[in-house]
């Protein structure tokens, strides 16, 4: 089993900067991990993957180009920093990992349904 636990998240002023960090325990997450967010009366959505090896990396669209996400396997810990914020970033983010060893070593996916092990959550306010 792999538990993930957030942290990081807070209030920001809009155009501030915030870094998340998802450290996991249990097994090496030798997966792709992803974040995702979900806003009040939204539907979860997709924000950035990475790849176990390779540091291969996917943005939504909403995102790319202020947010950035990396990982340290050493520390099993996925991170993401977000720039530029905008009121319409808020939302609670989650960290998500796949099936340890499961994936190919620079794979990675926007599907929910192919993660397997989910955090607890972060609120990230980011005020006008």
């Amino acid at each position: 089993q792999v538990q993930l636990q957030e942290s990081g998240g807070g209030l920001v002023q809009t155009g501030g900067s915030l870094r998340l960090s998802c450290a996991a325990s249990g097994r090496t997450v030798s997966s792709y991990m992803a974040w995702f967010r979900q806003a009040p009366g939204k539907e979860r959505e997709f924000v950035a993957t990475i790849s176990w090896i390779g540091g291969r990396t996917y943005y939504a669209d909403s995102v790319k180009g202020r947010f950035t996400i990396s990982r340290d396997n050493a520390k099993n810990t996925v991170y993401l920093q977000m720039n530029s914020l905008k009121p319409e970033d808020t939302a609670v983010y989650t960290c998500a990992a796949g099936e340890p060893g499961s994936s190919g070593l620079y794979e990675y996916t926007t599907l929910p349904e192919r993660y397997n092990y989910w955090g607890q959550g972060t609120q990230v306010t980011a005020s006008s």
